[in-house]
């Protein structure tokens, strides 16, 4: 069996969890499968299944192995479909992953278009605020928010957006509207715990400049912990406005300490580093930045807050062009 069928057995075993069923899908006998799995073990020289009573459990290596292989078992596949020039018939299966609350919000109500549009795709969504590895988890495409951690990965900028101190009308009625960001030290917080949040915030103004420490009995580890936080009055926190654009537009909350400046936040399109991006992923990336956060229509209209800006002009042009390593969006972006 040659190095691709029997990476495919592998990753067949791993999906199925068992032999007996990967037999039954190859028409194959269950002896044969096992053989394959174990001469792939012996060229690799490391063990990739824990065998059990209870089943067959990938282990580290084999789930580090078991990423890549179906990757390159799709790129193989669609390098088929290309030569026979079916590349833009999108089929098989896309996954993703974005922020909980950014894909809730923005991406998951407009979902149903992209999949109209490609009926013979499926799609899997991993929707997590914390960072994952691209290449270990098999994800085609990742929206990421704010400074990159893993500057290994191929990324385009496709938006920005600003930070505010939020709160709803009801919180700074009992408990005061900050006028300086000093006032912060005297209110109660919801502190987002992931890498671009934080308890310690640099605030603006002209050539003045304030470090301020936040405080409060609530810290959250997802943006969407932070948004029901705020909005059932628990405290103020400091979120870019794409986390709360319908809550701005309708007054639900407010923006307070106007006359100083955040940090904004940046928006990307990541895809895993050490591979050209599959059509599948060009594709879904083409919606996501100018179907879901680049239109001017009145659905994704809470999309269109004040301190949130998009690629237009020169911008767009640019990131039309192959995906360039992230260091270099890092240095332009500078």
């Amino acid at each position: 069996m040659d190095r691709l069928s029997s990476m495919e057995v592998f990753v067949r075993v791993v999906d199925c969890g068992s032999f007996s069923s990967v037999a039954k899908q190859l028409h194959m006998g269950q002896p044969a499968v096992s053989k394959t799995v174990a001469q792939l073990e012996g060229r690799l020289g490391v063990r990739l299944l824990l065998r059990s009573t209870h089943g067959l459990t990938p282990t580290e290596a084999g789930r580090n192995f078991y990423g890549r292989a179906k990757r390159s078992i799709e790129e193989a596949e669609e390098a088929e479909r290309a030569a026979r020039g079916a590349g833009m018939t999108l089929t098989g299966r896309l996954r993703f992953s974005a922020p909980l609350a950014l894909a809730r919000l923005h991406v998951m109500p407009r979902l149903s278009a992209f999949l109209a549009e490609h009926p013979s795709l499926d799609i899997d969504a991993y929707l997590d605020d914390r960072d994952i590895d691209l290449v270990a988890t098999g994800i085609d495409i990742a929206l990421l928010i704010g400074q990159l951690a893993d500057t290994s990965v191929t990324a385009r900028k496709i938006g920005e957006c600003q930070r505010q101190v939020i709160a709803t009308p009801g919180y700074l009625a009992a408990r005061g509207t900050p006028r300086i960001p000093s006032d912060l030290a005297a209110h109660e917080a919801v502190i987002y715990e992931q890498r671009n949040g934080g308890a310690i915030w640099r605030f603006r103004q002209g050539t003045s400049e304030t470090s301020v420490g936040l405080s409060g009995r609530l810290r959250v580890s997802a943006g969407e912990g932070v948004r029901e936080a705020v909005l059932a009055g628990h405290g103020l926190a400091v979120a870019s406005e794409w986390l709360f654009g319908p809550e701005l537009k309708s007054g639900a909350v407010v923006p307070v300490l106007q006359e100083w400046r955040l940090p904004p936040v940046d928006l990307w399109i990541a895809f895993p580093a050490g591979r050209q991006a599959s059509v599948k992923a060009r594709a879904f990336a083409s919606f996501i930045q100018f179907q879901v956060f680049n239109t001017n229509s009145d659905r994704v209209s809470d999309l269109s807050v004040s301190g949130c800006a998009l690629p237009t002009g020169r911008e767009m042009d640019d990131s039309k062009s192959p995906d360039r390593n992230v260091n270099e969006n890092l240095a332009a972006a500078a």
